[in-house]
């Protein structure tokens, strides 16, 4: 066998994932859990119709979705997105009788609405529910990405590994020398998009030919949901060699 010769590898041996005698490591885990207020609230808007022939029912779903696009629009910055997802026009087939014959023809679109604004969101939900054909899901709260809670909770769990360090050290007699390694392992919103039971009530419109300036119901009282933020860090240090 050859000796190895290179002398970088004389200079620089491999380093020792777990310290040693002369250089002790410490490898702990810091841990933040914040609750905070909600910041958007989101809201599904499904709107349907139908007519007897293809043409008849796209006129009424588009008819329909304009009046629920521009109610939604009237609350200005409130509204910090809307979007349109899926639309279909699909016929209805006759049960009876022989042959392909459509009996009527059913039209959908679906709308995403996110609100910053709550007392808003309880208004707007009560108005579209009100509207003919018209379906309303959640409200589902959130915090926004760029949020500074995600900010505290990251510091928040650096600061309790720096601490968690120290105290084993102290427990030792000994001091910290250095940060050797810092791991972020998930500094996210374990709770993003919250759905639960009462966010999930469908808010339905009311009968056919009701609309949203006739006879107006008192907005919904809608309580945002508190998010739940976690944070979580892996960090490595090396301390003086106590004596024990």
């Amino acid at each position: 066998m050859t000796p190895n010769t290179d002398p970088s590898a004389q200079q620089n041996p491999p380093a020792v994932p777990y310290g040693t005698p002369e250089t002790p490591r410490i490898a702990v885990r810091g841990e933040a859990h914040l609750e905070v207020d909600p910041e958007i609230a989101r809201i599904g808007i499904s709107v349907t119709a139908r007519g007897k022939d293809r043409r008849e029912a796209l006129a009424d779903l588009t008819r329909r979705n304009t009046l629920a696009l521009d109610l939604v629009k009237t609350y200005g910055d409130a509204v910090e997105h809307l979007e349109t997802g899926a639309f279909t026009i699909s016929p209805e087939l006759g049960r009876h009788g022989r042959g392909e014959r459509v009996r009527t023809h059913h039209g959908h679109v679906h709308i995403t609405a996110e609100l910053n604004d709550f007392t808003a969101l309880g208004e707007l939900t009560t108005a579209l529910a009100d509207l003919d054909l018209t379906r309303v899901d959640g409200p589902w709260w959130t915090l926004r990405p760029t949020s500074p809670a995600h900010r505290t909770a990251r510091q928040q769990a650096v600061r309790e590994a720096v601490q968690r360090a120290r105290e084993y050290a102290e427990a030792l007699d000994t001091t910290l020398t250095a940060l050797v390694e810092l791991a972020d392992i998930g500094a996210e919103d374990t709770h993003r998009n919250t759905y639960t039971a009462q966010a999930a009530r469908s808010l339905r419109s009311a009968a056919p030919g009701s609309g949203p300036f006739e006879d107006e119901p008192a907005p919904l009282d809608l309580e945002p949901q508190r998010q739940h933020v976690h944070a979580q860090v892996n960090a490595r240090f090396t301390m003086a060699p106590p004596r024990l």
